[in-house]
C-alpha cells in the first residue's frame, strides 16, 4: 500500500472551533495611554474629530444641517455634544461595542470617507485614557423615527445599550459624558479644555465652542485678507510668535493647491544647527495633527518653522504623526521649491532683505547650493565666505583673483593667510561646512574659473628666493637648524617675504601631517606595530619652517656664532611659527616650546650676568 491510499484510509479530523480574541481593556487603555499616544490631551481630539465627522457624514446628506459642536465642562466630568449625524440602537451594537470598527465604515459613509478626520475606528476607546465611564446619548438623522439610544461603558470593559424617550434628544445628534477618572480630573478642567479644544481645533470647519468661548478662528491667518503688504507681515509675525514664540525675519507663502496644502513657513530670526530637527505645526482638515513634524520639509530647510492645513497627507495610527508615503515625498519636495522660490525672489528684487536674511541663514542656503547648481548661480553675489580680502562672495572674489585658491581646512588657511595675502595671493577658506565644496563646484557655474586647492609647495614658491651667494654664507646656520628640527619630520628653507613681522612660516599639508602622525605612532608602538607602521612609510612632502630673510630677526640669528644658541633660537622660531598657525601641539612640539623657553631664559641670565 503506498503512502497516498495510507493516508486517504485514515478518519478525518474534526475542526477545531473557532474562538473569539478576549480584550484586557484596562491592559488597552494603559498600551494607548503610554505607547500609542504621546499624551492623555488627545482624548479631547478625538472627540472633537468625532463630532466633526458625525457633522460631515450628516451634512453629506443634508448640506443644509445645523454644524454645532458644544463643550461643556462640568465637577469632574465634560460634556460634548454635536448636530452630527447620530446613531440608532442598530449602530450603537455594531460600531460603539465593537473595538476597531469605525463609524466610516457604516453603510452610506464610505462615499465620504476622504472627508473625515479619523480612518482607524479608535474613536472614543481613547477617552478611557482620563475617564473611568463614558456615557453617550445619540438621535440618527438617517432614521428620524427611531428613538434616542444610550450607550453607557466603564473602563473594565463592561457596557449597556438601552433606548431611551423621545424627550431625551429631541434633535439629532450626539451627547458624550465623561466622568473623570481618579487622577485625571484636571484634563476635564475648563480652563484645560478649553486650551486644548483651541489647539487642537482652531481651524476646524464647523462653530466649536466651550461654554459661550469661541474655539474656531477662521479663516486662517493666511487666508485671511489684509489691506496691504506690509499689515499682511505684521499680522503673520503676530501670529508666528503667538504660536512659536519668536517675530519671523520673513513669512514665506505655501500654496499647493494640488496636495490640498495651505500655510506659511516662518524664518527664524537667529541661526539653528543644521542637525536640529524642526518641528512643524500640521493640521489635517482643520484638525491639529502634530506640532513636532520633522520629516515636512528638504534637511536643507532647517531654517523656518511651518503651520499647515493638508487634506491629501495620510497620518499614522496615533494621528499624532505623519505617514512617510510618496504622498509625504512629493508634498516634501513641492514645499522645498516653494522656499527655493522665495530665495531666488529675493535674490532678484530685494537684495537688503536677503542680505538680512544670509546674515543669519546662510549656512542652510551653502547647503541647498550644494546639490542645485542654479541656486548657487542665483546666490553667487551674496553667499559670503572667509577670504584674505575679507568677507566676499564667491562671484566677487573670482574677479579679483585670476587663480581662487582655497583650502580644505581652517588650520591651513590659518598658516597661509598673513603671508599669502602680503604676496598678493588670494585664498578662500574652504575649512567651514560646504565651503570648499562649492568653491570646487564654482567652475560648473562661471565658466572659465580656474580653482586650486592651496598647498605648502604653491606658497613656497610664491616666495621670493633668496641670492644663492647669501645662501651660502649662511649654510651654516642653515645645516644646524635643520639639524635640529629633522628629528621632529620638518625641514628648513630661506626666502624672502612680507610681513617683515613675520620672521618664521611653518608650512605643511595633509599629506606631511599624515606623515607626522605615522611616524609618532611608530614611535610609540611596540615592535609588531612598529614595524607594520614602518612599512607604511610614504614619501610624503615633510613639513618646512620657512625662515624669513628680510626679518632682522632671522639675520641676526643668522650671524650667531654659538650653535647652541643657534639651535635654541631655532626651536623657538619653530614652536612661535606653530603657535601663529594655531596648530594642535603634539607632546614633541610642546616639550620643544619648554625646551627652548628655559634655554633662552639661560642664554639671558648668563648674559647679564657676564655684564
Amino acid at each position: 500500500m503506498d503512502s497516498q491510499t495510507s493516508q486517504s484510509s485514515q478518519p478525518s479530523l474534526p475542526s477545531p472551533s473557532p474562538h473569539t480574541f478576549q480584550v484586557d481593556l484596562r491592559g488597552l487603555v494603559d498600551l494607548l495611554s503610554h505607547h500609542l499616544y504621546s499624551s492623555p490631551k488627545v482624548y479631547l481630539r478625538e472627540l472633537l474629530q468625532n463630532a466633526v465627522d458625525a457633522i460631515t457624514a450628516r451634512r453629506a446628506a443634508d448640506p443644509d444641517a445645523p454644524a454645532l459642536v458644544r463643550l461643556f465642562a462640568e465637577p469632574d466630568a465634560l460634556r460634548v455634544e454635536d448636530s452630527g449625524v447620530g446613531l440608532t440602537e442598530a449602530d450603537v451594537h455594531d460600531l460603539l461595542a465593537t473595538i476597531g470598527r469605525s463609524s466610516k465604515r457604516a453603510e452610506g459613509l464610505q462615499e465620504a470617507r476622504s472627508d473625515f478626520l479619523g480612518q482607524f475606528g479608535i474613536g472614543l476607546l481613547a477617552c478611557f485614557v482620563v475617564a473611568e465611564r463614558i456615557r453617550v446619548v445619540s438621535r440618527s438623522a438617517r432614521t428620524p423615527d427611531a428613538a434616542p439610544v444610550e450607550w453607557t461603558a466603564a473602563d473594565d470593559g463592561s457596557y449597556t445599550v438601552r433606548t431611551l424617550p423621545d424627550d431625551a434628544r429631541p434633535e439629532p445628534g450626539t451627547t458624550v459624558h465623561l466622568v473623570a477618572r481618579a487622577g485625571a480630573a484636571e484634563w476635564l478642567a475648563e480652563d484645560r479644555v478649553l486650551a486644548l479644544a483651541r489647539d487642537f481645533g482652531s481651524l476646524l470647519p464647523y462653530d466649536v465652542r466651550v461654554g459661550e468661548e469661541a474655539v474656531t478662528d477662521l479663516p486662517a491667518p493666511w487666508d485671511r485678507p489684509y489691506p496691504s503688504p506690509a499689515a499682511r507681515r505684521v499680522a503673520l509675525g503676530r501670529h508666528c510668535h503667538d504660536l512659536f514664540g519668536f517675530t519671523p525675519l520673513d513669512a514665506i507663502e505655501l500654496d499647493v493647491p494640488l496636495a490640498g496644502i495651505r500655510g506659511v513657513a516662518y524664518v527664524l530670526p537667529s541661526a539653528v544647527s543644521p542637525a536640529q530637527r524642526a518641528g512643524h505645526r500640521v493640521h489635517l482638515k482643520g484638525m491639529l495633527l502634530t506640532e513636532r513634524a520633522e520629516q515636512l520639509l528638504p534637511d536643507w530647510a532647517f531654517f523656518v518653522r511651518c503651520v499647515l492645513d493638508t487634506d491629501s497627507l495620510r497620518p499614522t495610527a496615533s494621528r499624532e504623526a505623519l505617514y512617510e508615503d510618496e504622498t509625504l515625498a512629493a508634498v516634501r519636495e513641492a514645499l522645498g521649491e516653494r522656499i527655493r522660490s522665495w530665495l531666488t525672489g529675493l535674490a532678484a528684487g530685494d537684495p537688503e532683505r536677503l542680505a538680512a536674511f544670509l546674515a543669519v541663514h546662510h549656512l542652510g542656503v551653502k547647503s541647498l547650493a550644494r546639490h542645485d547648481r542654479e541656486m548657487l548661480r542665483t546666490m553667487l553675489p551674496w553667499l559670503p565666505f572667509e577670504t584674505t580680502d575679507g568677507r566676499l562672495s564667491l562671484e566677487e572674489f573670482a574677479r579679483r583673483h585670476p587663480v581662487v585658491h582655497f583650502t580644505r581646512t581652517v588650520e591651513e588657511y590659518r598658516q597661509v593667510a598673513p603671508i599669502a595675502s602680503a604676496q598678493g595671493v588670494g585664498v578662500i577658506n574652504g575649512g567651514y561646512t560646504y565651503d570648499s565644496e562649492l568653491v570646487e563646484a564654482l567652475p560648473s557655474v562661471r565658466p572659465g574659473t580656474v580653482v586650486a586647492e592651496l598647498d605648502a609647495d604653491t606658497v613656497t614658491a610664491h616666495l621670493d628666493a633668496v641670492d644663492p651667494a647669501v645662501e651660502l654664507a649662511l649654510a651654516g646656520f642653515l645645516a644646524a637648524a635643520r639639524a635640529k628640527l629633522d628629528p621632529l619630520g620638518c625641514d628648513v628653507v630661506l626666502r624672502a617675504f612680507h610681513p617683515l613681522s613675520v620672521p618664521a612660516l611653518h608650512l605643511d599639508d595633509r599629506a606631511a601631517r599624515h606623515e607626522q602622525a605615522r611616524a609618532q605612532a611608530e614611535e610609540e608602538a611596540d615592535d609588531l606595530w612598529a614595524g607594520i607602521l614602518g612599512s607604511l612609510r610614504g614619501e610624503a612632502p615633510r613639513a618646512r619652517l620657512v625662515l624669513n630673510h628680510l626679518s632682522p630677526l632671522i639675520r641676526r640669528i643668522g650671524s650667531l656664532g654659538e650653535p647652541e644658541l643657534i639651535g635654541t633660537a631655532v626651536e623657538s622660531l619653530y614652536g612661535q611659527a606653530l603657535l601663529m598657525a594655531q596648530r594642535p601641539l603634539r607632546p614633541a612640539d610642546s616639550a620643544l616650546l619648554n625646551r627652548a623657553f628655559i634655554g633662552l631664559l639661560e642664554w639671558a641670565t648668563n648674559g647679564e650676568g657676564d655684564r
